[in-house]
């Protein structure tokens, strides 16, 4: 790597995502990387100016490791959509003028659906503009939503938290001595991963629920 490295974090955090993170940053160390660059908040940290050099951070080899196992996103995370390029060129202009300015070749963003889709559109305007610039998507959502990936990391961590979840209503429900319905609704977007993953409980101690909708 000839140029400088800029990561972000978007959406939700997940119980790995700064895991991810301390990969990008120890990988582009490890390719040459000048500087490794972290947006505070993601794009929209980033439009308004806020950013850090993750070097200043992260001296030692105890930092990456309480890197590795912090919850929640280490820089901040945002839901920030960015318009289409055709309606507001200008946000686009002032974006890449920013990565300019801080000699950016490689641009990393953690996240899920809106993350991939905010690549999508800077990846585009790059081409426009014949940037050099490489815009990487990093996979990150607890949806387990993404194609062209069997699982991503998060989807993991917030499967097995659900299927405890459960397990445990399961068993709140059996104290009494009465006869219960109880409905589990569980968020998954346009997906049914993570309301599946309540079948991990059943088996041993758990029969595990009754009836799984998708």
């Amino acid at each position: 790597m000839t140029k400088n490295v800029i990561v972000g974090q978007s959406g939700g955090p997940t119980a790995v995502i700064n895991s991810t993170l301390c990969g990008v940053y120890e990988t582009a160390k490890a390719l040459g990387a000048k500087n490794i660059y972290g947006m505070v908040h993601g794009i929209e940290g980033l439009i308004n100016g806020e950013y850090i050099n993750m070097s200043d951070y992260l001296k030692t080899k105890e930092d990456l490791e309480l890197l590795k196992r912090t919850p929640s996103a280490y820089l901040g995370s945002c839901r920030h959509k960015l318009p289409r390029m055709s309606d507001s060129p200008q946000v686009f202009e002032h974006i890449f003028e920013i990565l300019k300015s801080l000699d950016i070749g490689y641009f990393f963003y953690i996240g899920g659906n809106d993350s991939m889709d905010t690549i999508d559109q800077l990846s585009r305007y790059a081409q426009v503009i014949d940037s050099s610039i490489r815009f990487i998507g990093v996979p990150k959502t607890v949806d387990n939503d993404l194609v062209l990936i069997d699982h991503t990391p998060g989807f993991g961590s917030a499967a097995k938290f659900i299927a405890t979840a459960t397990k445990e209503v399961i068993r709140d429900n059996r104290v009494n001595d009465i006869d219960a319905v109880t409905i589990i609704e569980v968020m998954g977007r346009d997906a049914g991963w993570l309301t599946g993953s309540t079948a991990i409980c059943r088996g041993g101690d758990s029969d595990g629920p009754d009836f799984i909708f998708l």
